[in-house]
């Protein structure tokens, strides 16, 4: 009876949104039902004779493989004698490790917006800018305590990038920093640009950023249960600003004159630490506390919308997938739970991805991938999801102790 189940054959059908060169034939082919992605892998590649095997994944119905053909057939109750048709694309391969760098503290924020660039934020209170080739470009001083969050954005093009940075001195502070575009500069060519802007207002440690598509806004979150907008597109000599007559030393050669920045509005309702913010659609702020809860803030009338409540206190939130409409999150459990606000019943998560095994601290959506999204585990492991299987595309356990951040 063993050998009849092994040489079971099951009819499969081939299709691709592949480009036409990767092709194969759209007749049924009859395959062995043990067969796992990995065999269906190798007969793709023998189809299309490819010189240097390459890896596939394959979806059915929109679900991406992990069982053999036969165990697929049981589980969603389809017939044998049908035809299964299988979609096959590139599989997602394995990264690769890079040098490991470091600070003089333990690493808490990182963002890799640019195409050349990385920057950390550490718990020795400094911001690095690392080049391609792992070194340090430049490292932005002048928080007084530990750095707890990093956005970036771009509003004025490739060769500006600024940075938000979140504190345990209870500031917000925005650098704007000017890029080289000569290839053989890059390492070197990293300046600060205009007077950093210090957003006071939170009467506790900050504990998240998030800057608006256009970076003409910035809210944050803090330990203080309130979240704080500013307003930072108005001109250096308006009303909200104060220019302050010291100036901090930046590196061995720059100094920079600071400029303090009032808060605009500030959004009252969670009851414990904000622990995250983002921006969502129409000019709406999305925050999650470790309250359990993650709220709605309309930004013209400063009301709060809508409030899901989780299981657990919630320690990250990302905004994006179908639409940029759903939220994501993690909390002081091993499970991301992925909410749809436009579905009744909402406090029903419609994903629920387990595989960690310790807090979830950060999570972040693919910016251009609707299905795709990277937590990251107090178990050490940052995990690649894809929504349309229940098994991470890769696991990176690389980290000895806690993973704090991931790659924004």
């Amino acid at each position: 009876m063993e050998d009849a189940a092994e040489e079971r054959q099951i009819q499969v059908r081939f299709v691709t949104k592949l480009p036409s060169e990767l092709h194969v034939a759209t007749t049924p082919f009859s395959l062995p039902a043990h067969l796992t992605r990995y065999g269906l892998s190798e007969v793709i590649n023998a189809l299309l004779g490819l010189d240097k095997p390459q890896p596939f994944d394959f979806l059915v119905d929109d679900e991406l493989l992990r069982t053999s053909l036969e165990q697929l057939l049981l589980t969603n109750k389809l017939s044998a004698e049908s035809i299964l048709n299988v979609e096959y694309a590139y599989a997602v391969g394995p990264p690769k490790r890079e040098k490991s760098r470091e600070h003089k503290d333990w690493v808490s924020a990182a963002t890799g917006s640019h195409a050349r660039y990385i920057a950390t934020g550490s718990y020795d209170t400094s911001i690095r800018i690392w080049g391609a080739d792992g070194s340090v470009v430049q490292s932005l001083e002048g928080h007084g305590d530990a750095i707890s969050s990093l956005e970036a954005s771009r509003p004025t093009g490739d060769e500006m990038w600024v940075l938000i940075s979140g504190s345990k001195d209870h500031t917000v502070r925005r650098w704007e920093l000017s890029l080289t575009s000569s290839q053989e500069a890059v390492n070197t060519a990293v300046t600060l640009e205009r007077p950093v802007k210090v957003l006071k207002g939170h009467t506790s440690a900050v504990q998240c950023v998030a800057s608006n598509g256009s970076g003409t806004a910035v809210c944050s979150g803090s330990w203080d249960c309130s979240i704080k907008l500013w307003n930072i597109s108005e001109d250096e000599n308006g009303e909200s600003l104060t220019v302050r007559s010291k100036k901090r030393k930046l590196d061995a050669s720059a100094e920079a004159q600071e400029l303090e920045v009032g808060t605009s509005i500030t959004l009252e309702g969670h009851t414990q630490c904000v622990s995250a913010v983002s921006w969502g659609q129409r000019d709406s702020i999305v925050s999650a506390s470790w309250d359990q809860s993650i709220r709605s803030w309309d930004v013209e009338t400063n009301i709060n919308t809508e409030t899901l409540i989780g299981p657990k206190a919630l320690h990250c939130l990302s905004v994006g997938g179908d639409n940029m409409a759903l939220f994501a999150a993690g909390g002081a459990d091993p499970i991301l739970r992925i909410w749809d606000p436009r579905m009744p019943g909402t406090n029903t998560p419609i994903f629920q991805l387990s595989s960690h095994k310790a807090w979830i601290t950060a999570c972040k959506w693919h910016r251009h991938s609707r299905r795709h999204i990277l937590s990251a585990s107090h178990d050490g492991s940052v995990k690649l999801w894809d929504l349309r299987s229940k098994i991470p595309l890769q696991t990176i356990d690389a980290h000895k102790g806690k993973s704090d951040c991931t790659i924004k």
